[in-house]
């Protein structure tokens, strides 16, 4: 089967606001959009997952509570839903996000569906934190080298996680590097009004953070950064998510009075709409495998401060998109933004043509080679 013919393709993964489920979602809606069937299989319907298209379908994973199970069997309930979805919609391939439980699920898929004759390729992505932080528990690894391994093709979103991969798994497949991607939004002006009339007044510079506030996250150097910025200029923080250390940041924000100009508002449906109407981009994180909300605010014209960690020097260009610091540096970071001040066009304009080699049309077209390699193994 050549990739210009319309795929059945079935997408798995989490159908959250995090990293690896927003590429699932996007890319899922990117190829329905291109006359492929796109079949969603995960535990309720992907966050991103809005509008109508009659190329794509979603399938429930619906698990069912028995006194025996102390935990919920949810690896093996979706592995029986993607072979039911695979026998009756008749799909061409797989491709999972997140090496466990979705890669791991589908061997178990395709080995059932081997013993009645259908044969179905298995595509994994790598996301980060199933390699960088599962990776390091011995207890998980046998199980994610074996699914990796028994995968029909991989791919990681950075060469960093390429790297990581083979450093912590004994992996005998090759791994192809296809990056995250975004979606350029052509509204992005009329937000950028609504947003700066609603946090920020005159010459006010608006910094914004967005991330699930998890410790990886460093989202108290967030507020040191801000802190500094503030002390040489007039600046407002937004702070869009939650998570565990939601409440340490607010209190941070309160003991050192800061509690006037910076807002948490929480889960945003459309964070994107904030971005559009920011200065700066601060994600100063202990690690990332890629940094796709900093290449969300790029593709914005938001530079970024980031740490220089993990796959984000692949995705902020120093000195054109914005600066690379190391982690916790605090003062260096706040020294870079109010660089970035300085220059405001010059870095705008550079966020926005590094964010264009990241266009969702090139990274589907990879996917869909990817697609035929497995294709062609079976």
């Amino acid at each position: 089967m050549k990739v210009e013919e319309p795929l059945r393709i079935g997408m798995v993964g989490y159908p959250t606001y995090g990293g690896s489920g927003v590429v699932a979602t996007e890319l899922g809606i990117a190829l329905a959009n291109r006359g492929h069937q796109v079949h969603f299989i995960t535990y309720s319907q992907p966050v991103r997952l809005t509008g109508v298209n009659k190329n794509i379908r979603f399938h429930e994973v619906n698990v069912s509570e028995y006194p025996l199970f102390v935990y919920p069997p949810y690896e093996l309930v979706l592995a029986s839903k993607m072979v039911d979805v695979v026998k009756y919609e008749h799909l061409d391939v797989l491709h999972v996000h997140y090496a466990i439980p979705h890669a791991s699920a589908a061997y178990m898929a395709k080995k059932i569906l081997m013993d009645e004759g259908i044969h179905i390729p298995v595509v994994t992505t790598l996301h980060g934190t199933d390699i960088t932080l599962l990776g390091k528990d011995d207890s998980f690894k046998p199980v994610i080298t074996f699914a990796i391994n028994h995968s029909d093709a991989i791919t990681a979103v950075s060469e960093s996680l390429r790297t990581d991969t083979f450093r912590f798994f004994n992996i005998k497949k090759e791994i192809a590097v296809i990056p995250n991607f975004i979606q350029v939004v052509p509204e992005c002006d009329k937000w950028r009004e609504v947003v700066r009339r609603e946090f920020v007044s005159g010459s006010e510079k608006l910094c914004v953070h967005t991330s699930n506030f998890r410790p990886v996250k460093r989202v108290i150097d967030v507020l040191e950064v801000f802190k500094r910025i503030q002390e040489k200029t007039a600046a407002r923080l937004v702070m869009v998510g939650d998570g565990p250390d939601r409440h340490k940041a607010e209190q941070w924000s309160r003991e050192n009075g800061l509690d006037e100009r910076i807002y948490f508002v929480g889960s945003v449906k459309e964070p994107q709409e904030i971005l559009a109407g920011a200065d700066l981009f601060i994600l100063p994180s202990e690690s990332e495998s890629f940094g796709l909300s900093a290449l969300e605010a790029m593709a914005l014209g938001v530079p970024v401060v980031s740490s220089d960690t993990g796959g984000l020097p692949e995705v902020n260009i120093q000195g054109v998109s914005g600066y690379l610091c190391p982690v916790g540096d605090v003062n260096q970071m706040a020294e870079c933004a109010l660089k970035i001040f300085e220059e405001q066009k010059k870095f705008s304009d550079g966020a926005r043509s590094i964010a264009a080699h990241f266009d969702v049309q090139k990274i589907t077209d990879q996917y869909l080679s990817i697609y035929q390699i497995a294709l062609n193994r079976l």
